[in-house]
């Protein structure tokens, strides 16, 4: 059982988009994606830089259209069909969507655009941001959470919990770590999954509620719970109210595991979910499509178990 795994904001760097677009029908598409939300997405990917990107209206789309890149390349070889399920992290649950069937891919990049600049709105409101904290007890770090006013954001399993909240809470945060933790600071311009992101999710509801969505065509799990969705317009819902909820990347991962999960496959700009796989789900298969030179290790593990 092959899964398709899509990342979510602060994977995007400059320039990563560049090797994609030198074909015409993948920088045909990207241009699609562009109108669809709002940003110039050729640009941003090719030549903007870092700073640039970290714009989280930038990078939201940045993400989400480099993963439908990534699903169109496996689609025209007839890879895609093939793979038993697709899930997203954060953001990436919107690639995740589209990679299934429940929502057109412009549409897709659309809602992902409005959602965006909404979180960057909501984000500018108060200066906020995320951490890492990799090890230590999570009930002793819960519990300093509690004593600065941090939350808990992503659930990322492996030893990893990011946590949001207010700048001098974090640097607090970071200058005495829970005892067995390292703390790393995030490029995100946002406290998002916490309640700092309520007003972007009725922007997006609003949003949400004009688009057709259809069942998924695979098996699609959702960040909420790591259950598995079966009806499109729950999955819609979901990818709204998770802007102001935590991402339970563990409890997917428990999925994967329990659905006996055979290879993981990351899309582009892929690393990150390949990484906390190798710790919380040792000795499956995966790969991480950074490139278009990835996409044949990416076949061939298809191929491996199809």
């Amino acid at each position: 059982m092959i899964v398709v795994v899509c990342p979510g904001q602060g994977s995007q760097t400059p320039g990563f988009l560049e090797p994609w677009i030198a074909d015409p029908g993948s920088h045909a598409l990207l241009e699609t994606l562009s109108a669809a939300a709002g940003v110039d997405l050729v640009k941003h990917g090719t030549v903007s830089d870092a700073d640039t990107i970290r714009d989280t209206s930038i990078a939201q789309p940045l993400i989400v259209a480099a993963g439908i890149l990534t699903l169109d390349a496996l689609a025209e070889t007839d890879h895609l069909s093939k793979t038993s399920g697709i899930v997203g992290h954060s953001v990436g649950e919107f690639t995740a969507a589209a990679g299934a069937g429940v929502l057109d891919a412009t549409d897709a990049v659309r809602l992902v655009g409005i959602r965006g600049r909404a979180m960057a709105d909501a984000a500018a409101i108060v200066a906020t941001g995320m951490s890492a904290v990799i090890g230590g007890d999570e009930a002793d770090i819960i519990a300093k959470l509690d004593e600065l006013g941090l939350f808990p954001a992503n659930y990322n399993g492996g030893g990893q919990l990011v946590v949001a909240g207010e700048l001098p809470a974090l640097a607090k945060l970071a200058e005495e770590p829970p005892a067995g933790t390292r703390v790393i600071p995030l490029q995100v311009a946002g406290a998002f999954h916490t309640s700092y992101m309520l007003d972007a999710v009725e922007t997006l509801r609003e949003a949400a509620e004009t688009v057709n969505t259809a069942d998924p065509i695979k098996t699609l799990w959702t960040n909420k719970d790591g259950s598995i969705v079966t009806k499109g317009q729950e999955f819609r819902d979901l990818l709204v109210g998770q802007v102001s909820s935590p991402v339970r990347w563990d409890k997917c991962m428990e999925s994967f595991a329990a659905a006996g999960v055979t290879g993981i496959i990351e899309l582009a700009p892929a690393g990150a979910l390949v990484g906390l796989a190798k710790r919380g789900l040792k000795g499956i298969p995966t790969v991480a499509v950074k490139t278009p030179e990835d996409l044949d290790a990416a076949r061939e593990l298809i191929d491996s178990v199809a």
